[in-house]
């Protein structure tokens, strides 16, 4: 039990950015700041936390480099999608671009905040890890069919299968009070899938943005988007990752 409340502990303190956000969500549903559109608040929000968890040494120069790349990930995702009609964000703000509120590319920072905030936390240890050939190779895969499917077969089973293959060996540890504990590197990527999934419902119940299915009122997130959660969240390790394995390289090759 001690061990497990350590771990949800831990859980919590890695999630400040997440958490920050949802609360600027929730508290722009209810409540509205005069002659500032909501998406706008929410935005200014998202970029005082940024300073808040570098400021505070929260976060690491090294690891807001690393937001920074998904920040741009996600708001080019979020910018095609938009376009394609998967979502859409119905507020007015002027931080739209092209439909896409600026503030929707923090949330996909956040996760990666997130990896990097458990990384250092948990103190994270991946064995047998894959050449980086296939680790960038898959990665890549996998965010282009992102865009792709749209207008060409969805391969996103295929991609599934070659990450069981690549990855059927990787294992990654993790420390709470001094014991170390082991976990497949696939369930991993599929928890965290799964809790992303839990956070959208709350975000799309809090106006985030809104899938067509939730135009009329708010319904449930369909399953399946658990599916491209697991796959983002390992196109986000994978980045985290190579990054640290390029960094421990240059730093070995300096000494």
């Amino acid at each position: 039990m001690r061990n497990f409340l350590r771990f949800g502990f831990l859980q919590a303190i890695s999630c400040i950015f997440p958490v920050i956000i949802f609360a600027a969500l929730a508290v722009s549903k209810f409540v509205s700041v005069p002659f500032l559109p909501r998406y706008d608040f929410i935005l200014i929000v998202c970029l005082a936390a940024q300073l808040f968890m570098l400021v505070s040494k929260l976060e690491t120069l090294d690891e807001f480099k690393v937001i920074c790349l998904f920040h741009v990930i996600g708001l080019a995702l979020e910018l095609y999608k938009v376009h394609m009609g998967s979502w859409a964000y119905p507020e007015e703000a002027y931080s739209k671009f092209f439909g896409v509120p600026l503030y929707s590319g923090f949330m996909y920072a956040s996760v990666a905040s997130y990896i990097c905030q458990s990384w250092r936390h948990f103190d994270l240890h991946i064995y047998n890890w894959p050449r980086s050939f296939f680790a960038v190779g898959i990665c890549v895969l996998i965010y282009l069919n992102f865009f792709t499917h749209h207008f060409t077969y969805d391969i996103r089973w295929v991609l599934k299968g070659l990450l069981l293959i690549i990855f059927l060996r990787t294992f990654v540890t993790f420390e709470i009070n001094k014991i170390i504990y082991k976990m497949p590197m696939i369930l991993s990527f599929l928890l965290i899938g799964f809790f992303i999934w839990i956070a959208e419902n709350i975000t799309t119940f809090f106006g985030a943005w809104q899938y067509p299915n939730q135009e009329a009122a708010w319904s449930l997130v369909p399953i399946g988007k658990i599916s491209s959660w697991f796959l983002l969240v390992i196109i986000s390790i994978i980045i985290v990752a190579q990054l640290k394995r390029v960094k421990n390289i240059k730093y070995t090759a300096d000494r």
